[in-house]
């Protein structure tokens, strides 16, 4: 088994205990850095970074390969990639870059193939002069979505 083969493994049971937990991102350089990026339905906690690395360190030996491990949650404005993450984010506004717009709305429903944004916009009345405020709704499939990153407001 490779040194790849059998960190995927101890992190896939690492994982098994903990349902709310999943994996965004495995990498393993040439030198043997093994990053690893976790997300939660309910948010990561450091808690979570500390028990995952301790299963995997603990079934490891150093002086078969060297290596280092590091082990995060998604950062607040990395872009979302998994469905998984889409859901959780329901009702939160996103920035949403497609092939051909960027679209800045609330997240209001998520699915396997789909998201639907809604968003307010000022538009030319119909009837007279002026504009009104008018209430869009969108869905957009994941193929068109270029990146899509959760906005953070204080």
């Amino acid at each position: 088994m490779t040194f790849k083969e059998k960190v995927n493994t101890l992190l896939v049971e690492a994982l098994e205990d903990r349902p709310t937990l999943f994996l965004i991102d495995l990498t393993i350089t040439e030198a043997f850095k093994v990053m690893i990026t976790l997300d939660d339905d309910n948010g990561v906690i450091l808690q979570d970074c500390i028990d995952v690395s301790r299963a995997i360190e603990s079934k490891l030996d150093r002086e078969e390969q060297d290596y280092s491990l590091e082990v995060a949650s998604v950062g607040v404005g990395s872009p979302l990639k998994m469905v998984r993450q889409y859901v959780k984010n329901i009702g939160r506004t996103l920035i949403v870059t497609t092939n051909t717009e960027k679209i800045e709305a609330e997240l209001v429903d998520a699915n396997e193939d789909f998201i639907i944004l809604s968003w307010k916009a000022r538009e030319p009345k119909k009837v007279g002069k002026g504009k009104e405020t008018v209430q869009k709704e969108q869905q957009i499939p994941y193929t068109e979505i270029k990146e899509a990153v959760v906005t953070v407001t204080f």
